[in-house]
């Protein structure tokens, strides 16, 4: 229950970070951060605990002390960070595979995660570098097909082209919770108001 996700919400109420229920009520009993409601209502941490005693909660999501309950919030807001994620996108593993969505590139396959390999289109061995327009995910059976050759070469064909991928939307596949309807309300709005930049 204390390592579940809770999103955190700049000053400016733009999503901005997921963390845990630990640092989420560690951040509000710091006074860093209030709580918001599905009604929108903020609350600091002696109103949360209030309205936690007259809450009804279906799904079970408390907190139990000795000396009382406490609902598990769902969105923190910040109280003086106001600024944004870095606009920059980290070329790694973990983004290869968000932006790929965890599908073979090759067959539109969604094998287990741990059998998807990252495969050069243009192999190193023949020049291919690294980067974002040459690597796609694959699965062991593609992969193994496809080996050092180029595509012609191994008749397979992409799904889709691959390409850096704008940061706000690794980002929105970063917050999004199962079944929290309150973070699709922030999540959405950051995706579809912030500033595209041109490249």
């Amino acid at each position: 229950m204390l390592s579940q996700g809770v999103l955190v919400l700049n000053k400016n109420w733009v999503a901005v970070h997921v963390c845990s229920v630990r640092r989420a009520v560690s951040l509000v009993v710091q006074d860093c951060a209030r709580i918001i409601a599905d009604d929108y209502q903020i609350y600091d941490f002696d109103s949360w605990r209030e309205l936690s005693q007259h809450v009804e909660n279906h799904r079970n999501d408390f907190i139990h002390t000795p000396n009382f309950q406490l609902l598990v919030p769902e969105v923190i807001l910040l109280t003086a960070f106001g600024r944004m994620p870095p606009r920059t996108l980290k070329f790694n593993r973990r983004n290869i595979y968000m932006r790929d969505r965890y599908t073979c590139q090759y067959c539109g396959t969604k094998p287990p995660k741990d059998e998807l390999t990252i495969d050069h289109i243009v192999p190193r061995s023949k020049g291919g570098r690294s980067a974002w327009a040459n690597v796609v995910l694959a699965c062991q059976s593609c992969n193994s097909r496809k080996g050092s050759l180029t595509l012609a070469e191994s008749g397979l064909r992409l799904v889709r082209t691959p390409k850096k991928p704008h940061w706000m939307a690794t980002l929105r596949n970063t917050l999004r919770g199962p079944d929290r309807p309150l973070w699709q309300k922030f999540v959405d709005a950051a995706y579809w108001n912030v500033a595209l930049e041109e490249e």
